[in-house]
């Protein structure tokens, strides 16, 4: 029985096909929801890490939709798992992404209990065929092809201890800096920032004109291939509204398409895209 974690929705989809395909691959897929690389790291006294999460998260949204925010008890469900049977191996699908890297941090103390069952496929720097059959070195586990992540399997590797004793120390050092945002380096290494890192790219897209807030977010994106999503920097938006860096229109509770936003000078009506 194998367990294989993979961050978010859409890396789960081409693995969970690359199961079907696949008989050595057979077990369930586990789906991180959470990026860790954004949000506080250090639980305060008294609380869990999952409490600590969820309310970063609602914040976030900034809505009355609740959250839950659960990866860490199906961590240690899985734990469990192996504990009570020693065939049982648990595999990360990592691909050179802060979320994916950070999972692979966090995780370690863990599985680090299980030694030779945790697995890592870190598809970091290798080439795979797009669907046209042409190479290309993805970034993320969501644009590899179900049959190239048949072929990925043989990547798999244990973790070794020398990797649970230095790389283990990594999550106890994010843990203590909880640094708001946390950015890849390459490899594994993982860099702090301030909370305001984005802010200037999100800015720049700006002007004295109100225009959506999902298209100055989608530009960020796009351009700078800035790897928090969303969520995460319209709440920097909404953030630098408060502030009085922007200028914010609409309904900011409800989506990005919802409220309009503006640098402060200029006398111009609402935009309509």
């Amino acid at each position: 029985m194998i367990y294989h974690f993979v961050v978010g929705d859409m890396a789960a989809q081409p693995l969970q096909e690359a199961i079907q395909l696949e008989p050595s691959l057979q077990g369930e897929v586990i789906v991180l929801k959470d990026i860790l690389h954004v949000g506080p790291l250090k639980k305060e006294a008294g609380s869990g890490f999952s409490a600590l999460r969820t309310a970063f998260w609602q914040e976030v949204l900034g809505t009355d939709k609740q959250v839950e925010v659960d990866d860490m008890e199906r961590l240690l469900e899985v734990s469990k798992q192996m504990f009570q049977n020693p065939d049982v191996q648990a595999w990360l699908w990592m691909a050179p992404w802060p979320a994916d890297v950070m999972a692979y941090h966090w995780m370690l103390p863990y599985l680090g209990k299980h030694m030779g069952r945790f697995y890592l496929v870190n598809i970091a720097g290798l080439p795979f065929l797009d669907e046209n059959g042409k190479v290309f070195f993805p970034k993320n586990i969501s644009d590899i092809q179900p049959k190239e992540l048949v072929k990925a399997r043989r990547l798999a590797r244990q973790v070794t201890p020398a990797e649970y004793e230095i790389d283990g120390e990594e999550w106890n050092k994010m843990e203590q800096e909880n640094a708001p945002i946390r950015t890849h380096e390459g490899g594994k290494k993982i860099a702090a920032r301030a909370e305001d890192h984005y802010d200037n790219i999100l800015t720049s897209f700006c002007s004295q004109q109100f225009q959506k807030a999902h298209k100055v977010v989608n530009q960020a994106i796009s351009k700078y291939n800035v790897p928090t999503g969303d969520t995460y920097l319209g709440y920097r938006l909404r953030h630098m509204a408060a502030g009085g860096k922007l200028l914010l229109q609409g309904d900011a509770t409800k989506t990005l398409k919802d409220f309009d936003v503006k640098l402060p000078g200029g006398d111009t009506p609402p935009a309509t895209n």
